[in-house]
This record gives structure tokens, sequence and C-alpha cells, in this order.
């Protein structure tokens, strides 16, 4: 098996993980909660920050603010895909980020979110 082969192999074993996760502020603890089919994604995430680009304007303001060492990316909910082939993953990331939403309100002064019409 070729290196290229044994690249491809590996990474088609790493593990996708669903999730809810949240960006918090450590110094007035607003957060920003949302919900992906893939939790890597954080990264991108901090990586839109970190060159200014978040399209969330508040969050992307007081990152700049208070700097990169204010906030913490945290893991609230891991969601385990289901072999039902009815199961709709999205929907079940749909849901349980609106239950976190719900039960953190993080909309004004509490956080980063806009209320969902």
């Amino acid at each position: 098996m070729s290196r290229r082969q044994e690249l491809n192999q590996i990474y088609k074993e790493i593990k996708i993980e669903a999730g809810i996760y949240q960006i918090r502020n450590t110094q007035n603890e607003k957060v920003w909660v949302a919900g992906t089919n893939n939790l890597k994604t954080i990264n991108g995430k901090r990586f839109e920050l970190q060159m200014g680009t978040s399209y969330n304007k508040t969050l992307q303001k007081e990152w700049n603010e208070y700097g990169e060492d204010a906030f913490v990316f945290e893991i609230l909910e891991k969601i385990e895909p289901k072999e039902d082939p009815y199961y709709d993953l999205k929907d079940a990331i749909s849901k349980r980020e609106a239950f976190w939403i719900e039960k953190l309100e993080p909309f004004g002064e509490k956080g980063y979110n806009t209320v969902r019409k």
C-alpha cells in the first residue's frame, strides 16, 4: 500500500463527531451557541475570529477587544448518529441546538446569538 493510500485509509477511519458547542467570553460570560455535524469545525471558527472574518459582528468585536485568551471553546454535547436509515442527524443537531439556546438564552447581555423568528 502506498503512503497516499495509507493516509486515505487513516482519514476514512477518523470518527467524525456531531454536537453542540459554545464559545464563551470569560470576561463577561457571554456565550455563542452553535451546532455542527463535525465538531472539528470549531477550529475553523477560531480561525475566522483570528482573521477578523466572523459573520457574527458582535462576537468579532469583543474578540478583538478582549483578545483570544478571553475566550474558551467548549463542547456542550456530542450527538451520536444512529444506524436507523430514517434518522436525520441534521434534524437532531438542530433540535439539540435549540434546546441549548433555550436553556442558556445567549441573547443580548448574555450572549452573541440572535433571536430566531
